[in-house]
């Protein structure tokens, strides 16, 4: 079992508790909180799966994935009843987990011999794709389409893997470098609660 794969089950986990907190706040009913937990934790990686033409998608071919959903899922109600959630300790973990889903995602599509605009696109859509249905099931403006440095930290990390890759850095260097980039923006973006700038259309009165 590689250091990677179990680096990505533990994104799976993080990003089921995420979900799940979501559906929580929401008042949902069990499945409800299951659904979402599952959306957010393997919605991007199926989408990518989907688009790149492999199949079986990876949770059909490994099962694990849908255990660690369901365990993630069941502590994370058990504990939210009892406690308060630590809301920094999860943006944390949640920033290391896109970091892996959004390397892995592009590490999938370059294996695929894809064209590098579509690498950087199936990585950016593994790390935040999840989330974004997330938030459209509790009717909520998604975190990619607000002013939240997300999705933006996941594109540059994707740019500086592919980079390093085309110039024939090895890929586990390559793979590192890009997470640390993707999980250095998000603990900057956190901490110095930085914020892209937003668009106004001021319509005339009519």
């Amino acid at each position: 079992m590689s250091m990677l794969y179990i680096f990505d089950l533990f994104g799976v986990g993080v990003f089921a508790i995420s979900g799940a907190l979501v559906a929580g706040r929401k008042g949902m009913d069990l499945l409800g909180v299951l659904v979402t937990a599952a959306v957010t934790a393997i919605g991007g990686g199926t989408l990518r799966d989907l688009l790149l033409g492999r199949l079986p998608v990876f949770w059909v071919r490994d099962p694990i994935y849908l255990v660690v959903i369901l365990i993630a899922t069941a502590l994370t109600i058990i504990y939210a009843h009892h406690f308060r959630v630590p809301r920094l300790a999860l943006l944390l973990a949640d920033a290391f987990g896109l970091a892996i889903f959004a390397i892995i995602g592009a590490q999938l599509a370059e294996a695929a011999e894809v064209a590098g605009l579509i690498v950087i696109i199936m990585g950016t859509m593994t790390g935040v794709a999840g989330g974004m249905i997330r938030d459209l099931l509790a009717d909520r403006m998604p975190l990619i389409l607000r002013k939240d440095i997300y999705a933006t930290a996941a594109i540059l990390g994707c740019i500086v893997y592919l980079a390093l890759s085309r110039l024939g850095v090895p890929p586990n260097q390559a793979a590192i470098c890009g997470m640390t980039t993707i999980f250095g923006i998000r603990l900057i973006a956190i901490f110095q609660r930085l914020r892209l700038p937003t668009f106004h259309v001021v319509d005339d009165d009519l």
